[in-house]
């Protein structure tokens, strides 16, 4: 006669919690690299940091549902380009948010918004490998 041993698997939990402090870590790292191009350009305006959260998940969520699009259709645009042009897709995002947003979140013209643009990401992508990854470690 064998034994059956039953083991409670609690990962799923732990995961869907961690997800979740992880995307509100990432949205705040947002914010921030936000309000910081708000103080270095004067091609963004920024309320406050309220705002700039607003602010965050807007991207966040064009960057998820609308930015595949974008990509998709310029895709042969930027390969022919070497990717150059892939910064444009990021700048009509920023600019989607300053639409949406109204007064609280402004963006200055198509030549502004794309060197604000190249900042931003590549803030994100810094201030991501520091701070989102030492948090995704612990």
């Amino acid at each position: 006669m064998s034994k059956k041993v039953y083991k409670i698997d609690t990962t799923k939990e732990n995961d869907n919690k961690s997800d979740l402090t992880e995307f509100f870590v990432g949205l705040i790292v947002y914010a921030i690299v936000l309000m910081i191009a708000g103080s270095l350009f004067r091609g963004i305006y920024i309320e406050n940091f309220f705002y700039a959260i607003i602010a965050a998940l807007i991207l966040s969520m064009l960057n998820c549902f609308i930015k595949p699009f974008l990509v998709f259709f310029t895709l042969p645009l930027t390969i022919m380009t070497f990717g150059i042009t892939y910064p444009i897709v990021n700048a009509i995002i920023l600019k989607i948010c300053d639409w949406l947003m109204g007064s609280a979140f402004e963006m200055g013209g198509l030549f502004t918004t794309f060197i604000i643009a190249i900042f931003i990401s590549a803030m994100k992508m810094f201030l991501d490998s520091i701070v989102t990854n030492s948090f995704r470690r612990k």
